[in-house]
C-alpha cells in the first residue's frame, strides 16, 4: 500500500527532526597503525668532479645545509687524480698502487693483451682489495649500490644485496628515487648502507671549465636531487647519516698547453697505455735504455719518472700494473702521444689527474646525521680515511692494514 504525500511529509520531518536532536554515534574506529621507528642509515654519495668551493657559488642550499650541521673538508684525493682509482679508494681505505685500480685505463702483466677501461668488469682487475659493500655484507649489513665503479663486479661469488647496471642515460631522479625505493621495503629486506653516484657535474667540468656559469648551474642541480632525497627521507621517517664525497677536483685546460711527447721522444720507441694530465709510458722492445734517457732531459711543464723512482709522496709505482714509466703534467697542461685527431681538437674545458697536493684537485667531503656532530670545516686529509668512517657509521670493525684511518673524524664521531 503506497503511501499518501501527506503521512510521507510527515514521517521525513519526523526523521529529521531526531536527527537534529539525538546525538550522532561516534563511528566505529580502526586503531591507527603503529608508526615504524626506523633506525639510521648509511649514505654514500659521490659528486663527481665536485671543488669544495662550488659550495660558495649560492647554489648549493642542501648540500650547505648538511655542511653545517655536521662537518666538511677539501679532501686530497689519491695519485692518479681520476675517477676510478679514487672511487675504489673511497670504498676500499687503499690507495690505487694497493687497491688494483690503477688508472681509468691500465694493463696487466699477467693478463697480456687485456686492457682495463671505465667498462671493464671482468673480477681480475677488481680483485685486488676488498669494496664496503662487500665487507658489509659479509657481516650481514645489507647493501644496495645505485651506481659505483665495481660494485656490479662478482667478489668471489659476492654482490651487494641490491645494485644497478651504470647508465649514464638514468636521469637524477631515477638515481634517488632508486634509493628511496629501496628504502620503502620491509625492515627484513631494507639496505642498510647505500651508494648513490652523480656524474654531471664532472661533465660539465669537462666540457666548460670548472668556472664556467654552466657548470655552477649543473652543481646546483644536483644539490636540487640532494635536497629532494633529504625530502623524500623525511617523508619515510627515516634517520640517514650521509656522507658525501667528490672523487677529485677540476682545473682547467686550452688547447695552448700541449705537451707533444713524439716531439720529445722518436714515436717508435715508446707507447702510451694511457695519456692526458698523466701519462703512463712502455718502452718498444729493446728501446728500454733510448726511452729512459730521453725522458731524463727536463721538461717544463712535466715530470718524468721509471714507476721504482716516483716520489714517495705519490704513493705509486709499487703495483705491477702501473707502466714502466709515468709522466706528470703541470696544473693546466696535457701530455699527448701525437697531434690530436682533427676531428676531436682539444678545446678549452677542464681536466684532472694532476698532483693531489694542488688545490685544484681537492675534492669535496661532507659527513652529516644522528651519528655525526656539528663540528664544522675540518682539516684537509687523505680520502683513503673515508672507508675507516664507513666502518664507524655501519658499526663494522676497524679494518686491518688500511692505507688511513678515522683519526680526522673522532671527535665529531657521536658514540
Amino acid at each position: 500500500m503506497r503511501l499518501s504525500t501527506r503521512l510521507f511529509a510527515a514521517l521525513l520531518a519526523a526523521g529529521l527532526q531526531a536527527c537534529v536532536t539525538q546525538p550522532i554515534a561516534a563511528p566505529t574506529t580502526v586503531a591507527a597503525a603503529a608508526v615504524e621507528t626506523r633506525d639510521p642509515v648509511t649514505i654514500l654519495v659521490s659528486i663527481d668532479g665536485f671543488k669544495p668551493d662550488y659550495l660558495t657559488r649560492g647554489v648549493t642550499p642542501n648540500l650547505n645545509a648538511l655542511a653545517d650541521a655536521g662537518i666538511s673538508a677539501a679532501m686530497r684525493p689519491s695519485f692518479p687524480s681520476v675517477t676510478f682509482p679514487n672511487h675504489y679508494t673511497i670504498v676500499t681505505g687503499l690507495r690505487p698502487d694497493r687497491n688494483g685500480i690503477v688508472g681509468n685505463r691500465m694493463e696487466d702483466p699477467a693478463h697480456p693483451g687485456m686492457t682495463f677501461t671505465m667498462q671493464s668488469e671482468e673480477p681480475f682487475w677488481w680483485g685486488q682489495a676488498e669494496p664496503i659493500w662487500i665487507t658489509a655484507e659479509k657481516a650481514g649489513i645489507h647493501s644496495a649500490t645505485m651506481f659505483w665503479p665495481g660494485a656490479n663486479v662478482d667478489f668471489g661469488g659476492m654482490r651487494p644485496q641490491d645494485w644497478q647496471q651504470y647508465g649514464h642515460e638514468v636521469s637524477n631522479r631515477q638515481r634517488v628515487d632508486a634509493i628511496v625505493d629501496w628504502l620503502r621495503r620491509p625492515r627484513d629486506t631494507r639496505p642498510t648502507f647505500f651508494t648513490l653516484y652523480f656524474d654531471a657535474v664532472d661533465s660539465a667540468g669537462h666540457a666548460n671549465g670548472p668556472d664556467s656559469p654552466k657548470t655552477t648551474a649543473v652543481v646546483g642541480e644536483i644539490d636540487a636531487a640532494i635536497g629532494r632525497l633529504r625530502t623524500e627521507l623525511a617523508v619515510l621517517g627515516q634517520p640517514a647519516n650521509f656522507v658525501i664525497v667528490a672523487d677529485h677536483g677540476m682545473a682547467g685546460i686550452s688547447p695552448d698547453r700541449i705537451i707533444r711527447f713524439d716531439e720529445i721522444v722518436a714515436p717508435d720507441i715508446f707507447r702510451f697505455v694511457t695519456g692526458g694530465t698523466y701519462a703512463g709510458i712502455e718502452p718498444m722492445p729493446g728501446k728500454e735504455a733510448a726511452l729512459a734517457a730521453a725522458i731524463a732531459k727536463p721538461n717544463p711543464h712535466m715530470q718524468c719518472w721509471a714507476k721504482g723512482a716516483i716520489p714517495a709522496a705519490l704513493h705509486y709505482g709499487r703495483n705491477p700494473r702501473v707502466p714502466s714509466y709515468v709522466c706528470l703534467a703541470e696544473t693546466g697542461w696535457l701530455i699527448l702521444d701525437r697531434a690530436p685527431p682533427a676531428d676531436r681538437p682539444i678545446k678549452a674545458g677542464g681536466a684532472h689527474g694532476y698532483d693531489p697536493g694542488d688545490p685544484a684537485m681537492a675534492a669535496l667531503f661532507i659527513a652529516s646525521g644522528p651519528a655525526v656532530r656539528p663540528l664544522g670545516k675540518l682539516a684537509g686529509f687523505d680520502n683513503v680515511d673515508v672507508a675507516p668512517l664507513l666502518r664507524d657509521l655501519l658499526g663494522l670493525p676497524a679494518g686491518k692494514d688500511l692505507d688511513g684511518d678515522d683519526a680526522p673524524f673522532r671527535a665529531a664521531l657521536a658514540r
